[in-house]
């Protein structure tokens, strides 16, 4: 069985489209949803509006997975992590000491989810393939599947077969007739540099003021626990705070570049 991780991103479009091409020889792609109130709207607006209506018009499945509870309900991260009596804070959080929390999320909400869709289908008897799209120069995030429970999995990145860096995916989707995606993450992923931050507090301030009061929540439940502060930014200091110092400084400091990509970008 040969599968692609579709994130809605980059690379994984450009993967979505060398698909169509035959340029690559996976034909089903799988993009697990975090959750409607978790995804960054515009990912969620690409992935509908254009990427599942370009898979169907080429003979490409593209199917939107959901993470499922043993009860059987759909979870979001969002809810998991605004749930009440959270112990464990399952995104990459900023600890006191400046270190990145664990990143539970990628592992529950995506590779969980293709595991069991996978399982489901029969890969544990007959093998699986799984495409990711990671470019040339991200390289270093390869790394085959190291899981004990998972070992009939086979990790694949085509587009390091095909030497092809992040500008080259980009040009792929321009020549398609697509519009270039833009970068997929949830919208209060820790991982997003402070000139994302602030660019965000300028053009989307509702989502911004989302992510304070996340922020906020998390923090005032780990001080019921007797525990530190997290931070969703570097700054190690509440994000409303982290973005204005930002702000007073940009006339006089150069700006930070993009933030790294994960989760199947």
């Amino acid at each position: 069985m040969k599968i692609a991780s579709y994130g809605g991103g980059v690379q994984s479009t450009a993967m979505l489209v060398l698909a169509v091409q035959s340029k690559i020889d996976f034909k089903t792609f799988l993009f697990c949803n975090v959750g409607d109130d978790s995804e960054h709207p515009l990912t969620l607006v690409y992935v509908h509006e254009v990427a599942m209506p370009y898979a169907k018009a080429n003979g490409i499945d593209l199917v939107e997975l959901h993470r499922i509870k043993r009860t059987g309900e759909p979870e979001t991260l969002y809810q998991r992590l605004t749930r009440d009596g959270i112990r464990s804070i399952d995104i990459p959080v900023r600890m006191n000491n400046g270190a990145p929390g664990n990143r539970n999320c990628t592992a529950d909400f995506k590779i969980k989810v293709v595991d069991r869709w996978l399982r489901e289908r029969g890969a544990k008897e007959s093998g699986a393939q799984v495409a990711i799209g990671i470019s040339l120069d991200e390289f270093q995030r390869m790394k085959p599947n190291m899981d004990k429970s998972t070992p009939w999995k086979e990790n694949k990145f085509p587009l390091i077969d095909l030497r092809m860096s992040r500008q080259d995916c980009m040009s792929v989707i321009a020549k398609a007739g697509l519009p270039v995606p833009p970068k997929s993450s949830c919208f209060f992923c820790p991982f997003k540099s402070i000139a994302k931050w602030q660019e965000m507090r300028n053009s989307e301030p509702e989502l911004f003021q989302k992510s304070v009061e996340l922020e906020n929540t998390l923090n005032e439940r780990r001080s019921m626990l007797g525990k530190d502060n997290v931070w969703l930014s570097s700054k190690l200091k509440p994000l409303d705070k982290a973005t204005t110092e930002l702000e007073q400084r940009s006339l006089f400091s150069e700006d930070i570049g993009c933030d790294s990509g994960y989760c199947f970008l």
